[in-house]
């Protein structure tokens, strides 16, 4: 797998597009499973099916870019091929010192929302940590570890010691970044309202700025057509009480999650599983207060 994902990424980015997006409709047409959830999925939150449509392709061209982000692009700037809408939040939230987290649902390329903080922002003294959950398949592990490291960005594992990790870095004033709407396992999350459906939400998203009076801001990579690159968009985010419950918070960021989704629904992950039952617990329970 390694040789493969380092031949395609001396394609044009271009190419990558293009040919993911074959792929991605090649998966739709051959797996009546994922076919089925992506409609029911978009049915259920009322999006028209011309407006969702076009994420049948962008799921392809999501897997297909990878090689290009992780390794052709390993060590380069991304020059005129990445701009930016909304920065200055980021500017200001991190001249506050206070920490930040920002937070991206599966939608456009989130994998290069870190990748860009980390050229613009951040610093390896001072790097934007970001959660993950290692590959199952031992030589994809081995690709995403190599190809992640960026000076100014750091990764967190879906663990105990990965929560630690991150809640240290809020404390030092550093930023860190989440995929809210990704299923937690069990006993880490709450069920909550998502496109008017109840969905398993995490709680950590929450807990991270309740416990540590972090700044939350929103953001999402667009993807452009023609392989022209990306637009990294960054928003407000609703804000969180201190003393807000679980179930209410995980509601405010999953309504936050649908409002950028609105945003560009040909982009978002519609087949992606977002209503299944969670998992059982095997990443360890984080603690109310966990140790600094």
């Amino acid at each position: 797998m390694g040789w493969v994902f380092h031949g395609l990424s001396r394609l044009p980015l271009a190419v990558l597009h293009a040919l993911g997006a074959a792929m991605g409709w090649i998966v739709y047409a051959l797996s009546p499973a994922y076919r089925r959830r992506f409609k029911a999925n978009v049915a259920g939150a009322g999006m028209p099916w011309a407006l969702a449509r076009p994420a049948i392709a962008a799921a392809g061209r999501m897997a297909a870019e990878l090689p290009w982000l992780w390794i052709a692009q390993k060590g380069r700037p991304f020059g005129a091929r990445l701009r930016w809408e909304g920065a200055e939040l980021i500017a200001a939230a991190l001249a506050e010192k206070r920490g930040l987290v920002l937070l991206t649902p599966h939608m456009g390329c989130f994998e290069i929302c870190a990748q860009a903080i980390a050229e613009r922002f951040t610093t390896p003294e001072a790097p934007i940590t970001v959660l993950y959950r290692p590959a199952r398949q031992a030589v994809m592990r081995d690709v995403m570890a190599g190809s992640r490291e960026r000076p100014g960005l750091a990764t967190a594992p879906a663990s105990l010691a990965g929560v630690r990790q991150m809640i240290r870095a809020l404390r030092r004033g550093e930023a860190i970044g989440l995929l809210p709407d990704q299923v937690p396992p069990d006993g880490l999350g709450v069920w909550a309202p998502f496109f008017g459906r109840p969905a398993y939400t995490m709680t950590l998203a929450a807990r991270l700025v309740q416990q540590t009076g972090a700044a939350l801001l929103l953001i999402w990579g667009e993807r452009l057509p023609g392989g022209e690159g990306f637009v990294v968009h960054v928003l407000p985010a609703p804000a969180i009480a201190k003393d807000a419950a679980a179930e209410g918070a995980a509601a405010t960021i999953n309504a936050a999650m649908e409002s950028l989704i609105r945003r560009a629904p040909g982009q978002y992950l519609w087949g992606y599983h977002r209503y299944k039952q969670p998992r059982g617990l095997d990443i360890g329970a984080a603690p109310d207060n966990p140790a600094p």
